[in-house]
């Protein structure tokens, strides 16, 4: 079952146990095709333009919203650690850092997912969008490595 908090004003968590392997989540991340696919809240999709999965590495895409609005964001992969950690820094409005975290606990994979916004303002004012909008994120990366068997 997802647990949401809020740590401090600036900061959500949240974290799932996942029945896949720690590997297969990562490759969710790592390949382009499959995180299109998954990436953002319900109803939304992806059109990337840039996608270096290394070590500061350039991500630049625009998210489109069900209603056809579109969302241009450029971010980077500040750290990466194979199956282990992949961290995100969001480097335009709104700015923020998303840390996922797998833990392998016997056949599963704690998933551990903590976005830090810069201000503490902004992410209050978007709390009601971003604490939603990251449960469904992982509910469509579950139906992703689901259909794919894991």
């Amino acid at each position: 079952m997802p647990k949401t908090n809020t740590n401090e004003a600036n900061t959500f968590t949240t974290s799932r146990r996942l029945p896949f392997p720690a590997s297969a989540i990562y490759s969710a991340f790592a390949r382009a095709e499959q995180l299109a696919t998954w990436w953002g809240p319900a109803g939304f999709i992806n059109h990337f333009e840039l996608f270096e999965f290394t070590a500061g590495g350039r991500w630049h895409f625009v998210m489109q919203g069900p209603d056809g609005q579109q969302y241009p964001n450029q971010s980077f992969f500040a750290e990466l650690e194979a199956n282990r950690k992949i961290v995100i820094r969001h480097d335009c409005a709104p700015f923020f850092t998303l840390t996922v975290e797998l833990t392998p606990l016997e056949a599963d994979t704690v998933l551990r997912w903590q976005q830090v916004f810069d201000d503490a303002d902004i992410a209050q004012a978007v709390r009601h969008i971003v604490e939603p909008a990251n449960e469904q994120n992982l509910d469509r990366l579950m139906q992703l490595l689901s259909a794919a068997g894991g």
